[in-house]
């Protein structure tokens, strides 16, 4: 399944390069014209390095003659390359295992732009934000079913907790359903989405996915239909969103929520996800959420685990 933001997608572009020979000074003067960060640095067609305002400040700190010293002296080398077509995934990880901030984008072999973490954080902040959760211990040891207005065949719902008549963290809940054509028509109907995209397969054929997909709203909504199944009146305070890859019409896709955080005052962070039939992440988000008592007796169903 392709995943749908690519490198070009938020990369800085075109690439500024400059040679090996060029001199502080004249780097610095095109980084400010130009008002970008970095430069490229090509010598004999191949990228050897890049430089970077940081670089430059780090030049004019140490170095009495800065503004006459060539950027061989003083640029980042190796330069860590990526293709313009690689997932935003890639790209994380490319900065992680290498610890740099940025990432000259090739085609063909040639630098077509710089791609930075502050480019990914805008675009995709999902991609950088969950790491800092750790998964709690798995002590899950009850399957908790609260009552809803109604369920469908279709369905398919889990709420595993820690304890027996409380939110808390570890606790984990799922959500799976089968996204239709009527499904999709529906929504386009209700929500007033009637992006051709979803609707009409010539149009979408000529897409980068090539083909119709459900609305990504209709897909994080699952995660709405997740949470529901939590104990207690769960209201949303805010949600945040990473849409990974598409979802095709007629494909079974399950929402994972996992409570992650607890602010105190009933309100708790959650890891929400959406996963399709492979298993694959096609939605990653976090949300916070505040968890009433419920206005009214309901019924609640709790099974030990073995």
């Amino acid at each position: 399944m392709p995943f749908p933001i690519r490198t070009a997608d938020v990369m800085s572009s075109p690439a500024r390069t400059t040679s090996a020979e060029t001199t502080a000074a004249d780097a610095a003067a095109e980084c400010h014209e130009e008002d970008i960060g970095s430069l490229v640095v090509v010598d004999g067609g191949e990228i050897v390095g890049i430089v970077t305002s940081d670089d430059f400040v780090g030049l004019l700190g140490t170095d009495p003659d800065a503004r006459s010293r060539p950027v061989e002296a003083f640029m980042s080398a190796p330069v860590v390359t990526i293709a313009a077509d690689a997932p935003i995934g890639d790209v994380v990880e490319q900065m992680r295992a290498a610890d740099v901030a940025r990432l000259v984008v090739v085609e063909d072999g040639d630098p077509v732009g710089v791609v930075t973490s502050d480019d990914v954080l805008r675009h995709v902040p999902q991609v950088f934000h969950r790491s800092q959760f750790e998964s709690p211990p798995d002590e899950r040891r009850y399957r908790v079913t609260s009552e809803t207005a109604y369920e469908d065949a279709d369905w398919d719902a889990e709420c595993v907790c820690r304890t027996e008549d409380a939110v808390t963290v570890g606790d984990r809940v799922t959500f799976s359903k089968t996204l239709s054509e009527s499904d999709v028509r529906s929504f386009a109907s209700v929500s007033g989405d009637t992006n051709r995209l979803h609707l009409d397969s010539d149009y979408a054929a000529e897409t980068r996915f090539g083909r119709r997909i459900v609305h990504g709203t209709l897909v994080s909504g699952l995660i709405s239909a997740a949470l529901a199944r939590l104990p207690g009146l769960t209201i949303y305070l805010s949600q945040d969103l990473s849409f990974l890859a598409p979802v095709e019409i007629g494909e079974r896709v399950t929402a994972v929520c996992e409570v992650v955080e607890n602010f105190d005052h009933n309100k708790y962070q959650l890891t929400t996800d959406v996963v399709d039939a492979d298993g694959e992440t096609v939605i990653e988000g976090q949300a916070a959420v505040l968890v009433d008592e419920t206005p009214v007796e309901e019924a609640i169903a709790v099974e030990a685990l073995a």
